[in-house]
């Protein structure tokens, strides 16, 4: 054949030829590749942003017209800002005080799905104990936190409402013990040199703590059931002015949290697609050693993606009651837009556990 049975007429007299349209042409060689929306998520490469890892890896992201950009933050509360100016669309965010104050000065943002909770078997942020205060006996029940020195991450933090639960659970008040703020990496020096005596520590920082012999659970019970620690933001210009990339990206989200909660069995990552979950997790986050997933209590999440109401009206009493929250008023439903959610699972059907 010649250069000259290329040409356009030629090729489609040929096609014709064959019994074949055009159409079949262009998809074949198609004239140039669809244009991929833009979406930029705010990430803190902790593991319960894994639904995003999920999304990216598996394509499910591309599978929706999207290039999500995952651009590293050292913190939740470092997104706020970039979020409400629109540099951000999405951003993971703890329920902390943070939070509502920034809603409160003004920054227009929204709770759209969850994105870490504790449940039974999947207490992913605990109540620990100095083993030695526990081998003494100076530990046994809740009630004798009293007088001890307990870490938490923040002021304001979800952590902070969580020891207030254990206090409570106890017959104590917050001013029956000493508060200090710690990173959950810090708790572990904080007790090797014995410098707290309890904490609640989230993952993997607490399996660590247990797994060296410093501390260990204070509580046979979950103390803080159904606490809503993670959330998925949404900014004001993501809901308002990319409506629909938005409602694409909420479907790529929940098929990911989905097929996490596939890999999840019995309080641990050790379900049939586990090995693909955790080696997604060592692929993405700053810890590569595959065995610390395999070990650590991982963090429950709703299939559909709800949050958790309760909890946070919970927590908001809480951070009233502790004088964390600034003066202008926000409650808990004028920052939760559940709509995303609620479409995504229209069109993705029931969630139905795969492989048990």
């Amino acid at each position: 054949m010649t250069g000259d049975f290329l040409t356009s007429g030629k090729r489609t007299e040929f096609l014709r030829a064959l019994g074949l349209g055009t159409g079949i042409f262009m998809l074949v060689f198609p004239l140039k590749a669809a244009e991929m929306a833009q979406v930029s998520v705010g990430i803190a490469r902790t593991s319960t942003d894994v639904g995003w890892f999920i999304a990216d890896k598996n394509g499910y992201f591309r599978e929706e017209g999207i290039e999500a950009k995952l651009i590293p933050f050292a913190s939740a509360a470092q997104m706020i800002a970039p979020l409400g100016s629109a540099q951000l669309d999405v951003a993971g965010g703890t329920v902390a005080a943070g939070l509502y104050n920034a809603v409160g000065r003004g920054i227009n943002l929204k709770i759209v799905a969850d994105k870490g909770s504790v449940k039974d078997g999947y207490e992913f942020s605990m109540l620990l104990v100095r083993k030695d205060l526990l081998a003494s006996g100076r530990y046994k029940t809740l009630n004798d936190l009293k007088g001890m020195k307990i870490a938490v991450a923040a002021r304001g933090a979800g952590s902070e409402a969580s020891m207030n639960e254990a206090l409570k659970k106890g017959g104590l008040s917050y001013d029956d013990v000493e508060v200090t703020y710690l990173g959950f990496p810090e708790h572990l020096i904080a007790y090797r040199n014995k410098a707290i005596d309890a904490s609640i520590t989230a993952e993997p920082s607490a399996t660590r703590a247990i797994r060296e012999g410093l501390a260990v659970h204070g509580s046979k019970e979950v103390v803080y059931p159904d606490q809503q620690t993670a959330v998925v933001l949404y900014s004001d210009n993501f809901i308002s002015q990319r409506r629909s990339i938005a409602e694409k990206f909420m479907r790529a989200y929940i098929r990911a949290i989905r097929r996490y909660n596939d890999a999840l069995l019995n309080g641990k990552i050790a379900g049939p697609n586990s090995a693909e979950i955790i080696s997604i997790l060592t692929e993405y986050t700053d810890i590569k050693d595959a065995d610390v997933y395999r070990e650590m209590t991982p963090f429950a999440i709703n299939p559909d993606g709800q949050v958790n109401m309760v909890s946070l009206r919970k927590d908001l009493e809480f951070f009233h009651e502790r004088n964390y929250l600034t003066k202008v008023p926000v409650s808990v439903e004028a920052v939760v837009d559940e709509s995303f959610i609620q479409a995504a699972v229209r069109d993705l059907g029931a969630y139905q556990k795969r492989g048990q």
